[in-house]
């Protein structure tokens, strides 16, 4: 008797918290002035918001990313690139003689810039990790581990440069950067 309480006690105090929404850490672009977030308001249910400290200035009603991907944004507030550290694995092989030994799981979409209409432009693993180097990448189930300093991958995380660049480092230690 004591045990079906409990059990029903938990599993009240446990229901408001499904319901509850969950958001991406808030990041600051290089000059201070605007903030970015992802909200998922349920599943499937997400606003990306970029605002001022005066408030919202542009929201997108789409899921762009997942809370534990990185959101980074533009010093006027247009642009949003979105870093998935925990990318899924790629299922088509890429066709041409270079990419011949080259796993499918490769093929797979690592950040997406957006703007107030929609995704700008996307780029790929293989953008940033040569072909000698896809060994690097740590492969879990079904997702892949590629950017150094975040997920327990030793290095420097992903960073906004004053000059308003994303700098990062790929599991191979090799330095990138994205621009607005």
């Amino acid at each position: 008797m004591l045990r079906s309480a409990l059990i029903l006690v938990l599993s009240l105090v446990a229901l408001p918290a499904l319901g509850q929404e969950r958001s991406s850490r808030a990041r600051v672009s290089a000059n201070g002035t605007f903030t970015v977030r992802l909200v998922q308001h349920a599943a499937g249910k997400c606003t990306l918001e970029v605002a001022k400290e005066s408030g919202p200035v542009w929201t997108l009603k789409q899921c762009v990313g997942g809370v534990d991907d990185l959101y980074f944004v533009s010093n006027d507030g247009e642009r949003v690139w979105v870093m998935f550290p925990l990318a899924p694995k790629g299922t088509v092989k890429l066709s041409g003689k270079q990419y011949k030994k080259v796993p499918a799981w490769a093929n797979t979409v690592v950040a997406e810039q957006y703007g107030r209409e929609g995704r700008l432009q996307e780029r790929r693993l293989m953008n940033f990790v040569s072909p000698r180097e896809v060994s690097e990448v740590r492969q879990l189930g079904q997702h892949l581990k590629w950017l150094e300093g975040v997920l327990g991958v030793p290095g420097k995380g992903p960073r906004l440069t004053d000059a308003g660049r994303i700098e990062f480092e790929t599991v191979g230690s090799k330095s990138h950067q994205l621009t607005f």
